[in-house]
């Protein structure tokens, strides 16, 4: 087991937890993160470029000259790729550049990345995320207790009064724990868990 501390929002020591290595020690794979990390951005993709080809180019389709006698090189319009302002040959049209990753495959990427979190001590767990309000600058008070340069913090959706106070701060982001995934994993110096999300992502990622 890996024993961590549990602090609260002061950033003090109350308590330890025991956490399963096979989650938060799994060895480091970096060519498998690397798959995971380029899994995530095609499927962000959103595959909008397009060219017009000769068929969509605005113009007249009145051949030009007649086919044979002139001594120039034969042609239908001027909306042939051939031409200035014409159409373009097999470029770019609206596509899915998203492709499925093995599931097995995605969950252990993504302890591969907590765990080596956890060896750098880049992650924390505190027992509750509880706020007075949802006031950027009391909870920007509290989170800089930590001294953390960009912080991933995960809790539950419900938790309002985190999820409207963290939304202005640039290095700062709140998920829920379903959301979580490697590359906010990866971007993020450090991860912030609450007690209850990180025993929630335990029963997801046995």
């Amino acid at each position: 087991m890996v024993k961590l501390k549990i602090k609260n929002i002061n950033n003090e020591e109350i308590s330890d937890i025991d956490l399963p290595e096979e989650i938060f020690d799994y060895p480091l794979k970096e060519h498998l993160v690397y798959e995971a990390v380029r899994n995530f951005n095609a499927n962000q993709r959103r595959g909008t470029a397009a060219t017009k080809t000769r068929g969509k180019v605005t113009g007249s389709n009145k051949k030009l000259w007649k086919q044979k006698g002139t001594g120039r090189a034969r042609v239908g319009s001027a909306k042939s790729p051939l031409w200035r302002s014409g159409g373009v040959t097999f470029g770019p049209q609206p596509r899915d550049y998203s492709y499925s990753m093995p599931k097995k495959a995605k969950r252990n990427a993504l302890k591969s990345v907590l765990s080596d979190k956890v060896r750098n001590n880049k992650l924390v767990i505190v027992d509750k995320l509880d706020l007075n309000s949802n006031k950027t600058k009391e909870t920007l008070s509290k989170l800089n207790k930590f001294g953390f340069e960009k912080m991933l913090i995960v809790d539950k959706r419900e938790n309002s009064n985190l999820m409207l106070s963290t939304r202005n701060l640039k290095n700062v982001k709140s998920i829920d724990f379903s959301e979580i995934n490697i590359y906010d994993s990866l971007k993020y110096t450090h991860i912030m868990f609450s007690l209850d999300a990180v025993k929630n992502l335990m029963e997801v990622l046995k």
